[in-house]
């Protein structure tokens, strides 16, 4: 079931309806990245101005200053994936809608959460997520340790959050989170091919789209075992789990 779900979510990926999402997620991205470290740049240009040693030791001025803009530019680029799942936020109820109407035309389609549900799961996302690449950058050194727990905390994460959001589609919350933990092992499968492409760059920056195309593949097959879902009336019930 997973590998077919992975394929039909990989092409899917490609689509050119996804792909238009794909572009304006990436264009987002860029563009707040880019304008957060211009405006750390200027400040730590105010703040070497300010200070004596930019009057005795220009040289050393220049030099630091170059070192700092380099490592902001770094730095951004390692909290890329959680900016970039931010701003995907925006996006995935659309990019579930055009899976579920090409891939399930026959079934009845979701319904997108509230915006402000939507966008605080998006905020508690990209927090944990930075949160958890923030800690392996920490322990990444400890051998094995540090990218062991890196790969297990980013599938628990990944499977877990996208999944819900499939879910929630179709029925209360609470209901969704009880159904991921119904069928662990599945969705936390799932999980670890989404932590696989996290580590690779480039292919991290695709990896909401791709999570989301193939969490509702999952949910999509696993309610087929389980009763009807709540009616309408009793959809989007419930606090965030």
């Amino acid at each position: 079931m997973l590998i077919q779900s992975a394929f039909a979510a990989f092409r899917q990926t490609l689509s050119p309806p996804l792909r238009a999402i794909l572009w304006k997620s990436l264009g987002l991205t860029l563009g707040l990245l880019v304008l957060v470290w211009f405006g750390l740049t200027r400040l730590i240009q105010w703040f070497q101005a300010s200070h004596h040693i930019s009057e005795q030791y220009p040289l050393l001025d220049t030099l630091a200053y170059f070192l700092a803009g380099f490592g902001l530019f770094v730095a951004l680029a390692y909290v890329m994936p959680a900016v970039s799942i931010l701003v995907a936020g925006f996006f995935l109820d659309d990019a579930a809608e055009i899976v579920e109407r090409t891939d399930f035309p026959g079934d009845s389609p979701g319904r997108a959460l509230p915006f402000g549900t939507a966008m605080l799961y998006a905020a508690r996302f990209a927090g944990l997520t930075l949160l958890v690449n923030i800690g392996a950058l920490i322990i990444f050194f400890v051998p094995v340790v540090g990218i062991a727990a890196f790969f297990a905390a980013n599938a628990y994460l990944l499977s877990r959050e996208y999944f819900e959001m499939a879910a929630a589609r179709f029925r209360p919350l609470p209901e969704a989170a009880a159904m991921r933990r119904d069928h662990a092992a599945t969705t936390l499968a799932a999980g670890c091919l989404l932590a696989g492409m996290m580590v690779v760059p480039v292919l991290n920056l695709v990896t909401p789209l791709f999570g989301i195309a193939l969490m509702v593949h999952v949910h999509k097959r696993l309610a087929r075992r389980l009763p009807a879902p709540a009616e309408p009336g009793r959809l989007r019930q419930g606090p965030l789990p």
